[in-house]
């Protein structure tokens, strides 16, 4: 039998990593710095997807694009239709990513937020907005560095709050 108080509140702590991953992402930055901010709710996101696959999957990722969108200022849909794709791909693949140690899952980190990256290009040149310099795939780099702590600290909350 499952305990509907403790998996609504296993909910609440999987919410309030995305509330502060969406945080993350709207703290201003120094110009220079802008392109080299790591994609907080994606890799957030991927590691939801990867850890309670029954949980957090497509529809969760459509909702946080959309916030996203609406955050960013964003073509609504656009975020949107990224963070899916990313979903996707991570549960598509999330048995294979657990076994894989932390640089491995790093370095996939990397290529599909390179992915990501790669659709938000081509939505805004849908659009005809200019092309950008070689800093706009750093978000990626900086997300794959990020990952090993990212991962340790989620799993940590994870086992402490027994999420599953």
């Amino acid at each position: 039998m499952i305990d509907i108080e403790e998996s609504s509140h296993g909910n609440w702590i999987i919410v309030l990593s995305f509330m502060i991953a969406i945080m993350l992402t709207a703290l201003p930055l120094p110009d220079w710095a802008v392109n080299w901010r790591p994609a907080w709710v994606a890799i957030v996101l991927i590691y939801w997807c990867m850890a309670v696959p029954n949980r957090v999957g497509i529809f969760v990722a459509w909702f946080l694009g959309l916030l996203l969108d609406v955050q960013q200022s964003t073509v609504l849909g656009q975020n949107a239709l990224g963070l899916t794709l990313i979903a996707f791909l991570t549960l598509h693949s999330y048995q294979r990513m657990r076994v894989y140690p932390l640089s491995q899952q790093a370095v996939l980190i990397c290529f599909y937020l390179l992915f990501y990256e790669l659709i938000m290009l081509w939505v805004t040149g849908m659009l005809g907005t200019s092309t950008r310099d070689w800093t706009y795939w750093m978000p990626a780099i900086t997300s794959m560095f990020l990952w090993p702590w990212l991962f340790i600290i989620l799993r940590d909350v994870r086992r402490k709050y027994n999420i599953s």
